[in-house]
């Protein structure tokens, strides 16, 4: 873990595994990950080590070693990871360097959104080995690419090049070279953390609460966010600022 001023950059290190997600690493991701937001940091870029892999997705030595009822709590732990990191209250952005598969893809999927190097790919290959996605990918996918495609990416465990990706939404921006991914998703990081925190977090809140909600109960949220922040100290200075024609100047934290 590193910080660069408001910025953190988680990188998962274990290479010689290619980077899959063992119990230590799944802690260490939320143990940098959740705390973020409290401690100053206004975005978060998470990758891997190396240039191969991303996430080759669980460790299944780690899982092959439990019986049933250690296996179901192996996992609910890896989806409470998963969890947390989708709503940590900061951006997490995912600088995908490699092979993203299986977990790795799902913690793509977690992520804020997702920065895809060009010569990265992902799948969920987990049918390939009868075991299925157990970190939240049967749920999120078909969320970001609609139950069909979901199904036949699980169904057939087809590797999705970095251009598929994007087409299919799930990175907003195109593949970049892999040799300025981190570069690109700092920039993107930065431009996160310029804007009001308090609102960053808002938006992430109402995204988050609103995504099986009614339209009408996901409105009233919105709607009772957006009062707070416009009534708020941050927003204040950041109308303030905009009628001034000066940069807003908002705290560092969120707390401040």
């Amino acid at each position: 873990m590193e910080n660069h001023g408001p910025l953190r950059v988680v990188r998962i290190n274990r290479p010689e595994a290619h980077n899959a997600l063992n119990g230590e690493v799944l802690r260490g991701l939320r143990q940098a990950i959740v705390p973020a937001g409290d401690e100053g940091v206004r975005a978060v870029v998470v990758t891997g080590t190396g240039t191969k892999a991303f996430c080759a997705g669980a460790d299944l030595k780690e899982l092959a070693g439990h019986d049933p009822v250690g296996a179901y709590a192996a996992l609910a732990e890896g989806q409470s990871v998963m969890r947390s990191i989708e709503t940590a209250g900061v951006p997490v952005i995912a600088a995908v360097n490699g092979l993203a598969l299986g977990g790795g893809f799902e913690l793509l999927l977690a992520s804020t959104f997702g920065v895809v190097a060009d010569h990265a790919s992902m799948a969920l290959p987990e049918a390939g080995l009868g075991l299925i996605p157990g970190y939240g990918g049967t749920q999120r996918l078909a969320r970001v690419i609609g139950r069909a495609s979901a199904a036949y990416l699980m169904l057939t465990g087809e590797r999705v090049n970095a251009v598929r990706a994007h087409e299919l939404g799930l990175t907003p921006v195109p593949p970049v070279p892999g040799d300025r991914l981190l570069q690109e998703a700092m920039a993107l990081a930065e431009r996160v953390a310029a804007r009001g925190p308090l609102a960053i977090r808002s938006i992430l809140t109402a995204l988050d609460l609103g995504a099986d909600a009614p339209l009408d109960s996901a409105l009233a949220i919105e709607s009772g966010l957006a009062a707070i922040a416009v009534t708020g100290r941050e927003g204040t200075e950041g109308v303030a600022a905009f009628l001034a024609k000066r940069p807003p100047a908002f705290a560092r934290e969120v707390g401040a």
